[in-house]
C-alpha cells in the first residue's frame, strides 16, 4: 500500500507533465504558480477535514492524492522554469537553478523526517493540519515577490503545436535526451529506497515510528550537505563529472546500508544516501535548465517531471514487489548495484562535459 500511495501522487505528474510544461511556456509562469499553490492548499485543507472528522477509508485518501499529483503536473515546470526570470546576471543562473532545486528536494526530504516524528507524538491528523497551514506563507511569500516587468506574453501557439515543438526538440538535441534517461533510469531503480525506509525502520532495525523519522531525519541532513555543496560550485565548473561521482557516492551508500543491522550506521548510510539522492536530481535539473534553450525549458523541465516523477512510482511498484520476494535487504543491495551500472555507462557522456546555453 506505501506503493500504491506514492503511486497516486506520482503517476498523475507523468501523464500530465508535458501539458504543464506547455502552460508554462505559454502563460505567465508566476500566475500559473500562485493558482497551482492555491488548488494545493484546498486540497491539503480536505485531507486535513477528511482525516480528522471522518471515519475516512484508503480509497478517499488516494483519490485526494491523485489530485495533488495532477496539480504537480503543472506546478513545477512552472516554478523551476521562473527561476531564470527572477536572476539578472546570467552567470549566476546555474547556481540560481541549483538552489532553488536544492531546496525543493530538501522539503521533500525533510517534511517526511519532522512529520515522521510528530506522527508517533500527536497522529496524523495534526501533520496534515500543519501542512496545510503552511501554504498560507507559501501563497503570503508568492503575492511580496517583485518580479520583471517583462515576464513573458501569452503565447499564440496552439497546445498541440507546442507539444509537437518540444518533442521535436527533444529528439533533435541528443545531450537533453540523455539526460531525461538518465534521471527516468535513476528513478525507476534507485530513489524508489525511500519506499523501504518504514521497513527497514521496522524490521531491519527492530524500530518504530520514530526510527522511521529518525532515518529521514539523517537523509534530510545528507540533503542539506548537498544542497549547501551544489549552491556553493562554481559557474564553469564540470557537474558532468561530479554527476558521475555523486552516483558511485549513492551506490556505496545502498550497498553499505543494506546489510547493516546497527541503527548508528543505518543512520550514517541514510546520511550518505540522502546527500547523493539531492545532488543526483539538482545536478541534472541544473544541466537541463542550462543547455536548453529559455523558449523550451519550461517543456524541458516538464520531459524532467514526467522522467523523475512519473518513473518514481513505477519504480515503487517495482521494488514493493521484489522485496516482498527477495527481502527488503537484497532488493536495497541491487539498488546500489544499478547505481555502479547507470554510472558506468553514462561515464562516456557525463566526464567529457556540457557545454551550456548561451543566455
Amino acid at each position: 500500500m506505501l506503493g500504491v500511495a506514492v503511486f497516486a501522487v506520482q503517476f498523475p505528474s507523468f501523464l500530465f507533465s508535458l501539458f504543464g510544461g506547455i502552460v508554462a511556456d505559454r502563460y505567465n509562469r508566476f500566475k500559473v504558480l500562485l493558482i497551482t499553490q492555491v488548488i494545493s492548499m484546498v486540497q491539503a485543507v480536505s485531507l486535513t477535514l477528511l482525516v480528522l472528522f471522518t471515519r475516512y477509508t484508503v480509497f478517499e485518501i488516494l483519490a485526494l492524492s491523485t489530485i495533488l499529483g495532477i496539480v504537480n503536473a503543472f506546478d513545477l515546470p512552472a516554478r523551476q522554469s521562473l527561476v531564470q526570470d527572477m536572476v539578472k546576471n546570467k552567470e549566476d543562473l546555474g547556481n540560481a537553478i541549483a538552489l532553488n532545486s536544492s531546496m525543493n528536494n530538501l522539503a521533500r526530504l525533510i517534511g517526511p523526517a519532522i512529520s515522521g516524528i510528530i506522527l508517533a507524538k500527536l497522529g496524523a491528523g495534526i501533520c496534515f493540519m500543519m501542512n496545510a497551514l503552511s501554504f498560507t506563507a507559501v501563497i503570503a511569500t508568492l503575492l511580496m515577490m517583485k518580479l520583471p516587468s517583462n515576464m513573458q506574453e501569452i503565447r499564440s501557439r496552439k497546445i498541440m503545436e507546442g507539444l509537437r515543438d518540444g518533442l521535436k526538440y527533444l529528439t533533435s538535441t541528443p545531450s537533453i535526451g540523455r539526460f531525461i534517461l538518465l534521471i527516468g533510469l535513476c528513478s525507476l531503480t534507485i530513489i524508489p529506497y525511500i519506499t523501504l525506509l518504514p521497513v527497514i525502520a521496522r524490521m531491519t532495525l527492530n524500530g518504530n515510528a520514530a526510527t522511521y523519522g529518525y532515518l529521514n531525519s539523517v537523509t534530510g541532513i545528507g540533503a542539506i550537505c548537498g544542497a549547501v555543496f551544489l549552491a556553493s560550485v562554481k559557474p564553469h565548473i564540470n557537474l558532468g563529472k561530479i554527476l558521475v561521482i555523486i552516483l558511485f557516492v549513492l551506490g556505496a551508500g545502498l550497498v553499505l546500508l543494506s546489510h547493516t543491522h546497527n541503527l548508528f550506521f543505518a543512520l550514517l548510510f541514510a546520511t550518505i544516501t540522502g546527500f547523493g539522492i539531492m545532488s543526483l536530481a539538482t545536478i541534472i535539473n541544473t544541466l537541463l535548465q542550462t543547455t536548453s534553450s529559455p523558449e523550451m525549458r519550461g517543456r524541458v523541465i516538464s520531459f524532467f517531471a514526467m522522467a523523475y516523477f512519473g518513473m518514481q512510482p513505477l519504480g515503487s511498484l517495482l521494488i514493493g514487489g521484489i522485496s516482498n520476494y527477495a527481502g527488503t535487504q537484497a532488493t536495497i543491495l541491487s539498488q546500489g548495484i544499478a547505481a555502479f551500472v547507470i554510472a558506468l555507462v553514462f561515464f562516456p557522456f557525463l566526464w567529457k562535459g556540457i557545454r551550456p546555453h548561451s543566455f
